[in-house]
């Protein structure tokens, strides 16, 4: 048995605890040994106290969680304002290689052989034969002329030649008989040769009245308006009864036809003073029309001006094609389409991927996501593309539609777009 002690209560009763005394274990029974604790006076909180510590323990973690939302919401909006400061941009990879393979440029048709058809004589049309359309031959009759007063000034030069060759015969036969005097000393000297001198200007008169008839002759033949080569009447501008000047003797004669040979074309080209090194005399070209996509004609670069218009700073050049078949027709808009050798290191970029800056051109390249400006070289300019001979490669990142504010070093955030204009 354990010794007791007592301690007294509230109401001053005893109360008596047993204390533990050591004990062996053969002294200690399983079915008879109960472990003791001592018991201790445990004060239990009011109610009151307990809800007032759970709202502020409430209120705490509101409050907490309240400035945790705010801070990841003020995160958010300067990561979400950082992100807007800086430019979104559509950028391309430039196509390696050229189109200045096919260099086409628009060119202007011409007959070969053009040319206005007046009379040369005056006079009244008495009839025409041919009408705009009409193919004709060198040598056609186009029109005929009456020129009565030609007609008789002829005939009064005629009649003129014949009396001068009259006076020349007299004068003629009056030398010889002065001659054969002088030789009898009948006659001097100064009369035989004044007869000689006589002769000698019937004869120039002869000549000159000759020459007169056969003036008045050709005049008279041009009554007869003639084709001078093979070609097409492209125009007439006269009818029966219409009053004639000859094309000279106005000072703004009107011309009767024109006339163009359409056997063969000239094309004219103005080719840019750029792609002039690569024009050569004898080269082919191929032309094109859009009002008939299926036609292709093939030409020969026959001469160029050899000189740079300083106004268009172009290159003047001629393109022969040939028109037996009457596909094309004189005036025509057409596009001649030159096959130029392409630059070994140029690439291709759309147009609206370039800058004009006062220091020169420029490209804005994007690179370990900021801008570059890349001074360019252009070669050929085909529209909504562009050969660069120099400054890009194949793996830059070209913006598109660049801003006019943009500058090195500013950060973007690239985004890829298709290469536009390109097939």
């Amino acid at each position: 048995m354990s010794p007791s002690t007592g301690t007294i209560d509230g109401e001053g009763k005893m109360t008596t605890l047993e204390q533990e005394a050591p004990t062996t274990e053969a002294e200690v029974s399983p079915a008879h040994t109960k472990p003791t604790q001592p018991v201790q006076q445990v004060q239990k909180p009011s109610g009151a106290r307990t809800v007032g510590i759970v709202i502020a323990a409430a209120l705490l973690v509101a409050i907490a969680y309240g400035l945790h939302l705010r801070s990841a919401s003020e995160n958010r909006l300067a990561s979400a304002t950082d992100d807007a400061a800086i430019l979104s941009v559509d950028v391309v990879h430039p196509t390696a290689g050229s189109q200045a393979g096919d260099l086409a440029l628009p060119g202007n048709v011409e007959a070969f052989t053009d040319t206005p058809i007046y009379s040369r004589t005056n006079g009244y049309l008495k009839k025409w034969y041919f009408d705009i359309g009409s193919h004709v031959h060198k040598g056609d009759l186009l029109a005929e002329v009456e020129t009565p007063e030609v007609d008789q000034q002829l005939d009064q030069s005629r009649a003129e030649l014949e009396r001068m060759q009259a006076n020349q015969d007299l004068a003629g036969v009056t030398s010889d008989r002065w001659q054969a005097l002088l030789a009898k000393h009948a006659v001097s000297q100064q009369e035989a040769d004044q007869t000689r001198s006589n002769y000698i200007a019937a004869q120039a008169a002869v000549h000159a009245s000759d020459a007169n008839v056969r003036r008045l002759e050709q005049l008279q033949s041009y009554e007869r308006i003639i084709a001078p080569f093979d070609g097409v009447i492209t125009a007439r501008n006269t009818d029966v009864g219409d009053l004639i000047d000859a094309g000279s003797g106005s000072n703004n004669p009107r011309e009767l036809f024109h006339l163009a040979a359409v056997h063969s074309l000239r094309v004219y080209v103005a080719v840019p003073e750029v792609d002039s090194d690569s024009i050569h005399n004898g080269d082919r070209a191929t032309v094109t029309q859009d009002s008939n996509p299926d036609l292709k004609i093939s030409g020969a670069i026959v001469r160029n001006a050899d000189a740079i218009d300083h106004s268009t700073r172009t290159l003047n050049v001629e393109v022969d094609v040939d028109n037996s078949k009457g596909v094309l027709r004189p005036g025509a808009y057409v596009f001649v389409h030159f096959h130029l050798p392409a630059i070994g290191n140029s690439v291709t970029i759309p147009s609206n991927t370039l800058l004009f800056r006062a220091e020169g051109l420029r490209v804005g390249v994007v690179r370990n996501g900021r801008v570059q400006l890349v001074p360019v070289t252009i070669g050929q300019d085909f529209g909504s593309t562009v050969e660069i001979t120099s400054g890009l490669t194949s793996a830059d990142e070209v913006i598109l539609d660049p801003p006019d504010s943009l500058a090195s070093g500013m950060q973007v955030h690239p985004e890829a777009a298709t290469m536009r204009g390109q097939s």
